[in-house]
């Protein structure tokens, strides 16, 4: 199959990564080109356009920040769907509201290609520890055609439903992966408050039942010096995830209080000044509170 991949941040660049290790060709686009030096190196072609990208392709990817950045790659004289070919699958990992990507579903299909939502769960380690999972949304037969290109990017790969099933899933679970590392916060702050070291704490909490994927990898990040230099998810990008979410659930009439207290906790660290670190940065706001130096 001929692959594009439209947004080489860091989970896009990773994931083209794995395509290439697999033998895969693959053509990119990325908004700023210096980003994507590094692939181009390792053997991606090079696309001036999305619309370049996605000419000729039989599977098109893309991971773009929010719905307006989508819109913008998708959509133009230049954009991923100017360039789809007839038959084409446009596979679009983005995080964003159900509705929104099925409207962009319908514009796909007067094309003669056919879109998927594919979004991802799990971080950057997960990718690279080859655990990401992938969940579908969409036709059937256009998920069973890319099925071995996601099982080469992770090999959790679960088809849901029609378009917009994959989202509702992956916003669901974000809302709970913030409340379990609120959570998280709390029991290291009480423990830290009473006098125990902080790695201490964070060490034998991780060690117990309450361990769980999401904090195994993100839990010691409430301590600063184990946080990564470049966040893996900051707290703004996970606000944005977190208040997609509420924003569903609230429209379902589905009850998240817990969604919603974690809501504030990020509110309060981006507040603190630290939006640009890991979300997990929120334990400085348990901390102050709680009086802890």
């Amino acid at each position: 199959m001929r692959v594009a991949f439209v947004g080489l941040g860091a989970m896009g660049g990773g994931i083209v990564r794995r395509l290439l290790a697999a033998g895969r060709e693959v053509t990119g686009w990325n908004r700023t080109r210096a980003k994507a030096e590094p692939l181009v190196e390792a053997g991606m072609r090079w696309a001036d356009t999305p619309r370049a990208a996605a000419a000729g392709a039989d599977v098109v990817f893309s991971m773009l920040t929010d719905a307006k950045a989508v819109t913008a790659a998708a959509l133009g004289d230049d954009g991923i769907l100017a360039g789809l070919d007839r038959g084409a699958v446009y596979a679009d990992m983005s995080t964003v509201l159900p509705d929104e990507s099925r409207a962009l579903a319908e514009r796909v299909r007067t094309t003669g290609a056919t879109m998927l939502d594919a979004p991802v769960s799990g971080s950057i380690k997960t990718l690279e520890d080859g655990q990401l999972a992938v969940l579908v949304g969409g036709d059937r037969a256009a998920f069973e055609r890319i099925e071995p290109l996601l099982r080469e990017i992770g090999p959790k790969v679960t088809f849901v439903g029609g378009n917009g099933a994959a989202l509702v899933l992956k916003l669901a679970i974000n809302l709970s992966l913030v409340v379990q590392v609120m959570s998280f916060c709390e029991s290291v702050a009480v423990a830290e408050k009473y006098g125990i070291e902080r790695q201490a704490a964070v060490d034998a909490l991780l060690s117990s039942v309450i361990a769980s994927p999401v904090l195994g990898y993100r839990g010691p990040f409430v301590v600063p010096e184990n946080r990564p230099e470049t966040a893996w998810s900051d707290v703004k990008l996970q606000q944005k995830d977190q208040q997609l979410g509420l924003g569903l659930a609230r429209s379902l009439g589905a009850a998240v209080p817990f969604a919603s207290l974690g809501d504030q906790f990020l509110t309060a660290t981006r507040a603190a000044g630290l939006g640009h670190l890991d979300f997990a940065a929120a334990y400085e706001v348990f901390a102050a509170m709680g009086g802890i130096e």
